[in-house]
């Protein structure tokens, strides 16, 4: 299972929010300095790859796309890049500057279509699929907006798409340090052949290791290393890759 360092982006800063609530938005600038002195230490720790989330544009309160290309152009590492990918030009212009991976949210439900402009442009692995949930449904629009649709209608729905990778998100764990939702990702699993990259309530190196023994691809952790819960180091040693 990969562990994936977030860094998430507020006014050019690394922030880590509760529950998706801009209000609570916490800067660690001052120990872990700039974004992209905070990904090169990921790096340096032994990162095989960055989750950074735009939460700006994700709020449409502006964007950090010059951060995130400075950060693609100084590190050698895969970034997924999520928050505030609304149509396919954005898309386009993060993929051009060296992102590795889009992650698309709102864009995937409002427009599918675009799902597949992105992946003949850019290749099949370029589009990871974000499942936000909250309370069973998918969320969109920074987590303001509920759909009708499950976990597991989605995973279908957007297999059938071609997508191989999802991104899990429990809402209600995110940024709580109490857990992840494991009975959804445990069946986002089991349901699907796709690679399912789980995210929201790691707190502890036991969370990472339940998340290994149901078979997630990848785990995003932000809050935990932010906080000094344990290291990346630390983490790569007892759960590996």
């Amino acid at each position: 299972m990969q562990l994936i360092p977030a860094i998430d982006l507020m006014g050019g800063k690394i922030v880590r929010l509760t529950r998706g609530v801009a209000e609570t938005a916490k800067i660690y600038e001052a120990k872990f300095g700039t974004p992209l002195q905070a990904a090169q230490r990921w790096e340096s720790e032994g990162a095989g790859k960055l989750h950074i989330i735009d939460l700006d544009a994700a709020f449409s309160i502006g964007d950090n796309r010059t951060v995130i290309a400075e950060i693609a152009k100084n590190s050698s590492l895969p970034l997924q890049v999520g928050g505030g990918i609304r149509s396919y030009e954005v898309a386009e212009e993060l993929l051009k500057v060296g992102v590795t991976q889009v992650i698309l949210g709102s864009l995937a439900f409002s427009d599918p279509s675009a799902i597949g402009k992105i992946q003949t442009h850019f290749g099949s692995d370029t589009v990871i699929v974000a499942l936000d949930n909250c309370n069973g449904h998918i969320m969109v629009d920074g987590w303001q907006t509920e759909t009708p649709m499950s976990v597991d209608e989605a995973l279908n729905k957007y297999t059938q798409l071609g997508i191989r990778t999802f991104l899990i998100t429990s809402i209600a764990q995110d940024g709580m340090l109490n857990g992840p939702d494991l009975v959804t990702l445990s069946d986002a699993v089991n349901s699907s052949n796709a690679k399912i990259i789980a995210a929201g309530g790691i707190g502890a190196i036991g969370d990472l290791a339940a998340l290994k023994e149901i078979k997630c691809t990848g785990a995003v952790i932000g809050k935990a290393l932010y906080e000094g819960r344990f290291t990346l180091r630390e983490a790569l040693t007892q759960i590996g890759t």
